[in-house]
């Protein structure tokens, strides 16, 4: 009955991500049919099918980037989440904890403030989340007695340094034009993705899940303290910075294309412990999975549910409260 229940819970994370990718075709103030998205993603291999250019527009141009990146952005942030919390050996970490989105936040500001061009925004944004996290660990580090414990707390003071910058830019900022921006940012929002920016993060997001992927296994002799795995040939702070640094590039390049998105890299680990168990080789895809889904959905009921667009990161908020209280007060063994 258990490998019964197992594998079916594997089929069921294989196959939820292809269903809501070509559902979410269908959705939006244009309406497509299912034939018709299928002879548009087809088109490109038989060039005798005659599509109409306002539906290739529609399926090539606008959603099909969009929906790519929902699913790469809450994949990573979900596989994130799941990564740090085995390293932190901690159920209430999330990918932010060392300081990635709000010095990402901080660079978005700062290219709005001096420049405005969304390829220039992206780019700070990366480069300033990879910067935050790189100076807490460098801090962390010239601390002799410098553990996880001073990580997570130098992770807590860069990030409340580099929210006090952003305040500081918002401050500055003129209230007409770029405040609304450096707000809107701030919340999180995939309506402005194209294919140009989509492409920009693919390549860090791709290595940086690649590598957790590889070590998955790793994470379980980690989750059994720094002696034990240290007797079974792994290095654990060798182990932790790889970890640290893959997590730290896929939710820079996150970051970089959405904006902050909270809840889904502290959420979805414990969803998803729920469905497979604590085992990283199987958590880690199985978040990858349900990452990903979970924020197509989100984004599909933002552009959908109003006739104005709802910024993704307060429909994950509210909709990601309820949920963890929810497991809060089923009381959740499954971390144990």
């Amino acid at each position: 009955m258990k490998n019964k229940r197992y594998y079916l819970s594997i089929f069921f994370l294989i196959l939820l991500p292809i269903i809501l990718f070509f559902a979410s075709f269908l959705i939006g103030r244009y309406p497509i049919t299912p034939i018709e998205v299928i002879m548009t993603l087809l088109a490109p291999l038989n060039s005798e099918l005659a599509i109409s250019p306002s539906i290739t527009s529609i399926v090539f141009d606008i959603r099909l980037p969009r929906i790519i990146a929902a699913m790469l952005v809450g994949a990573s942030l979900a596989i994130a989440g799941a990564a740090f919390q085995g390293i932190f050996k901690n159920p209430l970490v999330s990918p932010d904890i060392l300081g990635v989105s709000n010095g990402a936040g901080f660079g978005a500001a700062l290219a709005i403030l001096v420049a405005g061009g969304n390829g220039i925004i992206q780019l700070f944004s990366f480069i300033f989340g990879l910067i935050s996290v790189f100076i807490t660990y460098s801090i962390s580090k010239s601390y002799k007695a410098g553990g996880i414990l001073v990580l997570v707390l130098c992770g807590v003071a860069i990030s409340a340094f580099f929210n006090a910058l952003i305040s500081g830019a918002k401050f500055i900022a003129d209230p007409n034009d770029k405040l609304p921006q450096i707000v809107y940012w701030l919340m999180g929002s995939l309506s402005a993705v194209n294919t140009e920016k989509l492409i920009m993060i693919i390549i860090p997001i791709l290595m940086g899940i690649a590598v957790l992927m590889i070590l998955r296994w790793r994470l379980n002799i980690l989750a059994m303290g720094d002696e034990e795995a240290q007797s079974l040939g792994i290095h654990p702070s060798r182990l932790r910075l790889v970890t640290i640094v893959a997590c730290t590039l896929v939710t820079a390049a996150s970051v970089s294309i959405s904006g902050i998105i909270g809840w889904v890299g502290l959420l979805v680990p414990h969803i998803t412990r729920m469905i497979v168990g604590p085992d990283h080789k199987v958590l880690i895809p199985a978040s990858l999975s349900i990452g990903a889904s979970f924020l197509l959905i989100i984004d599909n009921v933002s552009r959908t549910a109003t006739s104005i667009e709802m910024p993704i990161g307060i429909l994950t908020a509210i909709i990601g409260v309820p949920i963890f209280l929810y497991l809060l007060r089923k009381g959740y063994s499954q971390w144990s």
